[in-house]
């Protein structure tokens, strides 16, 4: 294997692609551009595309119809201390339970934009935690997962209604863990930003979101505070 690339339909009009690699020894040979392409044309042209590009794709991705439409922020952790953080007696953080999946799938595509229910419950296996936030009428208002990976847990997403909320669950999913963290956070949540970096992160990068078939993100509340990954949108 020489080149891959990956695209993952979500339950309407939006897919995302990842995971665009070439062997070092085989590039200037158009092998990205060409598993690109194969993605693309594996769903419809109606379908609204997405993809977080590196700085070195990004021409490609140009040269294919895709555009800048927003960025990223990648943060590292090597050591997680957490900032004392005043604990909100208006929701509990609980442990994830299959009974709890619809409601977290509505909060999950009001704040990626779109369904995507067979992802979820994929990321929800592979996951080391899932937790959920419930208010005081046991209505869930949040969750977040971690997934450990070959080098970082990866923690992610992370939907809540304020960053607060977001906070709290960062650090459940954080804490016990010794060895690297990562996050991706979307633009927009300057807060959240702060107390990571009280935490012991560290932004490393702000790799572009970049679209094809539309020309804006698509269409979110401000409550996705953490994404699952980048080759997932």
């Amino acid at each position: 294997m020489v080149s891959s690339a990956a695209i993952i339909p979500y339950d309407t009009n939006l897919a995302s692609i990842g995971m665009v690699i070439v062997n070092s020894d085989f590039r200037g040979l158009g092998l990205g551009k060409e598993v690109t392409q194969q993605c693309m044309a594996s769903v419809s042209k109606e379908t609204s595309i997405m993809l977080i590009s590196t700085d070195e794709g990004k021409p490609l991705y140009e040269s294919l119809g895709f555009r800048t439409v927003d960025v990223v922020h990648k943060f590292l952790c090597e050591n997680f201390f957490s900032e004392a953080l005043e604990v909100s007696n208006e929701f509990t953080l609980e442990t994830y339970k299959v009974e709890d999946f619809h409601q977290m799938m509505e909060l999950d595509a009001a704040a990626f934009g779109d369904q995507r229910s067979k992802f979820l419950l994929n990321r929800i296996e592979q996951c080391k935690q899932c937790i959920v936030v419930k208010d005081q009428n046991s209505h869930i208002i949040g969750f977040g997962l971690s997934v450990q990976g070959p080098i970082n847990l990866i923690v992610g997403p992370i939907v809540a209604p304020d960053f607060k909320t977001a906070a709290s669950i960062m650090k459940e999913l954080a804490a016990n863990h010794y060895g690297n963290l990562r996050i991706d956070v979307p633009s927009g949540h300057h807060d959240f930003m702060t107390f990571l970096h009280t935490c012991g992160f560290n932004k490393v990068k702000e790799p572009p979101i970049m679209m094809k078939n539309s020309s804006t993100m698509p269409n979110r509340n401000q409550k996705l505070f953490g994404i699952a990954a980048q080759v997932f949108g």
